[in-house]
């Protein structure tokens, strides 16, 4: 019997929605996509970004705060694992409703609450670069400063985000769970929003002011995995070079090293197409035979029959 092909796709936020109803309607179709692959005969896990939803739980957490002053504030890291608990409870209602809907039974689908560790001297923490939460006025994001010590940046003339930073996701803590749930033939949610951030003292695990990339996080739970693909689902069915340009080039069937010149060549923008190709080289150099996919959620099926996409490998 042919060894199914192990898929770690990455979800991005586009596949989830804004809001709680958004979302509701979101996992439906993102379900439909990714229970495609596995009536191709791949073996799934499923990594997904949380950018909407860790900024509401951090807002709604802040909102308490400002209804009763006893409510101490809530550590980023707490809001990151409530927002992956109440992603993975749609994703996986959704994906089992699909499951059952065509008639597949004997895949149990659960979500891992995932602890991501990051090495607390991570030059990001001196250089937080992600927004997160809501725009404020100068007067709101200096009392935001002053009562939480937040870091808050003017955006672009729309008014003042909280940035934290973003750091390089170094150990997956509950690989080896994740590895046995896979094993043993679950569908299996976890590192949802690039895992929750955490650094190590000792035996202990505190958590981080940060949020990791869910693509870099992706690659990494690739690798430990073996898988033999990383899908990387984004908001255009292909990565480009001179993006937007008259001479605009779709890059179908790629290299690292061709993927490597282009990155130096500076064609990806950074927090939007860069991490993304970044994270494909990372996890298509890490071993023959590996190879990332970028492209769209519908097209995710077509991407992995070699019909679309933009293709990454040695």
């Amino acid at each position: 019997m042919e060894k199914k092909k192990r898929i770690v796709i990455a979800l991005g936020g586009n596949a989830l929605g804004n809001t709680l109803p958004e979302q509701m309607k979101a996992v439906k179709i993102t379900s439909r996509a990714i229970v495609d692959l596995i009536q191709e005969g791949c073996e799934v896990i499923v990594a997904h970004g949380n950018g909407p939803q860790v900024g509401m739980v951090n807002n709604a957490m802040l909102a308490l705060t400002r209804e009763d002053p006893q409510q101490p504030n809530t550590p980023l890291s707490v809001c990151v694992a409530m927002s992956q608990a109440y992603i993975g409870y749609d994703l996986q209602n959704a994906l089992r409703e699909e499951l059952l809907n065509r008639g597949i039974t004997d895949i149990p689908v659960a979500t891992m609450i995932t602890q991501v560790r990051v090495d607390a001297d991570d030059p990001a923490f001196d250089h937080p670069s992600k927004p997160i939460g809501r725009f404020m006025t100068k007067e709101q994001a200096d009392l935001m400063t002053e009562k939480y010590d937040y870091i808050m940046k003017e955006d672009a003339g729309r008014g003042y985000r909280r940035v934290v930073a973003s750091p390089k996701p170094q150990e997956i803590v509950e690989i080896g769970t994740i590895r046995t749930m896979v094993k043993s033939g679950d569908l299996v949610i976890a590192c949802g929003g690039g895992g929750i951030p955490v650094t190590r003292q000792g035996n202990h695990l505190k958590g981080a002011s940060a949020v990791i990339d869910k693509d870099f996080a992706s690659a990494l739970m690739a690798k430990e995995l073996d898988a033999d693909f990383l899908i990387i689902l984004t908001a255009v069915e292909k990565a480009a070079i001179n993006f937007g340009k008259p001479n605009e080039q779709w890059l179908d069937d790629i290299s690292v090293e061709q993927a490597n010149q282009y990155i130096k060549e500076g064609h990806f923008a950074p927090g939007s197409m860069l991490p993304k190709i970044q994270a494909a080289v990372d996890f298509a150099s890490s071993k023959p035979g590996r190879q990332a996919l970028i492209t769209l959620l519908e097209k995710a099926k077509d991407g992995i029959l070699g019909n679309t996409g933009t293709r990454i490998h040695l």
